[in-house]
């Protein structure tokens, strides 16, 4: 069993730029006007991330029992909220796609898609390129794809920082943890 405790300092927020999608093609656009030279560029640092996976389960009663006999797997929903005090126009330009620029465009419009990588670090564990022997790695990934911005909210307050925040729902998540990663067959 792992007892790791992992605690996450900070997050990367990814365009994916899939050229063969409408997504893709003006997620490509926001690269090419803030002059991100790699295809899969890091345009954010998040923080106050929270990921919350939901699963639609059914339990299923029989007549004459009180106690569900069986549960059975639903539809999964994966959302969450990012807090950041970093004010970017490019976010903008995700929540709301060609619909933030200043001329009319027919709708309907795509909304870019982007990718959100949280780094997971053990700070009980030393070793900074993963376990040695019988250690696990400290580090473990948690990548969340498919991402699209539901709302965005910039908070001024007099005194103090300039926050942002979002909530997003994504399609996919994957766990990338060496030490503890199951293998299914």
């Amino acid at each position: 069993m792992a007892d790791n405790v992992f605690t996450g300092k900070n997050g990367t927020l990814t365009l994916t730029s899939d050229a063969s999608t409408p997504e893709g093609k003006d997620a490509n656009t926001v690269l090419t006007t803030y002059n991100s030279q790699s295809a899969a560029p890091v345009i954010a640092r998040v923080t106050n991330v929270e990921v919350y996976v939901q699963t639609g389960l059914e339990e299923f009663h029989e007549v004459g029992r009180r106690h569900a006999v069986s549960l059975h797997p639903g539809d999964i929903h994966i959302h969450g909220k990012i807090g950041r005090a970093y004010v970017n126009g490019e976010l903008l330009f995700l929540l709301l796609g060609r619909g933030v620029g200043p001329a009319n465009v027919a709708k309907p419009f795509p909304q870019p898609v982007f990718q959100l990588k949280l780094d997971l670090n053990d700070p009980a564990i030393v070793a900074a390129a993963g376990g040695t022997g019988s250690t696990p790695p400290a580090q473990a990934e948690l990548v969340v794809d498919g991402v699209k911005f539901q709302n965005w909210v910039q908070t001024v307050p007099e005194e103090g920082f300039v926050m942002e925040n979002l909530t997003f729902k994504a399609l996919t998540i994957t766990v990338n943890d060496a030490g503890l990663a199951p293998s299914f067959s």
